[in-house]
């Protein structure tokens, strides 16, 4: 894997070694994969300002994420199922997450269950919750995250239904036998059946709560003392009622363009979550980044950091806990370079001028 130079690489071998319905499962969209195509290009109607002639022979890329020291503002995103890219999953990317000294989320749906993952060693993770039918089994998990040693609660908030995702629904989509949704798997539900369409569509409703509402943010933190963050936010509305919710912080995010096609690519509706936000509490963008230059521009919008989910999977997929760990090496090693070429020594002076974007002066910034 020598020959890789960027993360972007990695999807072409993910692809070349995964089953084509494991494949499709992570790289699709929802419907017509409008946002998923935008996702990535909307980064390109940012440019820079940079300023040149200042000293940047050190650099600080470290960051404080919910009051925990990590070395960049660069986290890991929660994906489900990580065993169908390589046998060692989710604790796989643990590892590489801990080793990189930055966040992983792990996912509900993960194949690798909250206390394997906690048992790599030590490391910042935060747990992925999906709200079910079932509030006991939540409070479940929610408590096993808690006695695992997971420092927060990523509540996903914009799946009442699962995205139409028709490379799914085509390839019948299914887990093999031979894995199981570990968080679930003692109580009958690790499960996923075949069925005419996406197996996973089918199973999403049958165990997801579609009645959830702000009430239950409310109820979640009666059952826990973690923070919460918020995820799946991308206008100023929710996010004035993540804050009265008591949120923790925020993550603007579209679920990787896989659940309402149409929506605004995440860097498109960062800036409006960022302001109606006025610092009261952080926002984080996942959705899109493939480059340490589209961290940059995320932070230069006044993101606290980023999350990467495809670019995990992928290089899993094509060389396991090594090639996470490059992703997020080659992320970080941008990132830097990015800042210097920038005129930038720590994260806190990235300011909103060093950045153009398409909507501020249409006559610079590039037409896509």
């Amino acid at each position: 894997m020598d020959h890789i130079t960027n993360v972007s690489e990695y999807e072409a071998i993910a692809k070349k070694n995964l089953p084509k319905m494991v494949y499709d499962y992570y790289a699709s969209g929802a419907e017509d994969q409008w946002t998923l195509k935008e996702n990535l290009l909307a980064f390109s109607r940012i440019l820079f300002r940079p300023r040149i002639l200042i000293d940047v022979s050190t650099i600080d890329l470290s960051t404080t994420i919910l009051g925990f020291k990590v070395s960049m503002p660069i986290m890991i995103a929660p994906t489900g199922m990580q065993k169908m890219a390589h046998p060692e999953g989710e604790c796989a990317t643990a590892r590489a997450a801990s080793a990189a000294g930055t966040i992983m989320t792990l996912s509900t749906m993960a194949n690798s269950s909250i206390e394997e993952v906690a048992s790599t060693g030590p490391g910042i993770r935060l747990f992925q919750l999906y709200v079910l039918k079932d509030r006991n089994l939540v409070t479940q998990l929610v408590r096993r995250a808690e006695r695992a040693g997971y420092n927060a609660i990523a509540l996903t908030a914009d799946t009442p239904k699962l995205g139409r995702r028709e490379a799914d629904i085509k390839n019948r989509f299914t887990m093999s036998p031979s894995l199981t949704l570990k968080n679930f798997e003692n109580l009958d539900i690790g499960k996923i059946d075949e069925t005419n369409g996406s197996g996973l569509a089918s199973y999403v409703a049958g165990l997801f709560d579609r009645s959830l509402s702000w009430k239950d943010v409310k109820w979640l933190q009666t059952i826990t003392t973690l923070p919460i963050l918020i995820k799946g936010v991308i206008t100023a509305e929710d996010t004035r009622l993540c804050i009265q919710a008591g949120a923790a912080g925020i993550i603007v995010s579209n679920h990787g363009a896989r659940q309402l096609d149409y929506v605004p690519a995440t860097i498109m509706a960062l800036e409006e979550v960022v302001k109606a936000a006025e610092g009261q509490i952080p926002v984080f963008l996942d959705g899109g980044v493939r480059r340490g230059t589209d961290v940059f521009k995320a932070l230069a919008l006044g993101a606290s950091g980023v999350f990467i989910g495809r670019p995990v999977v992928f290089s899993l997929a094509a060389a396991g806990e090594a090639g996470v760990r490059k992703v997020l090496q080659m992320l970080r090693d941008e990132l830097e370079l990015t800042m210097a070429l920038s005129g930038c020594c720590s994260l806190k002076e990235i300011r909103r001028d060093h950045i153009v974007a398409e909507w501020d002066a249409p006559h610079i910034a590039p037409r896509l």
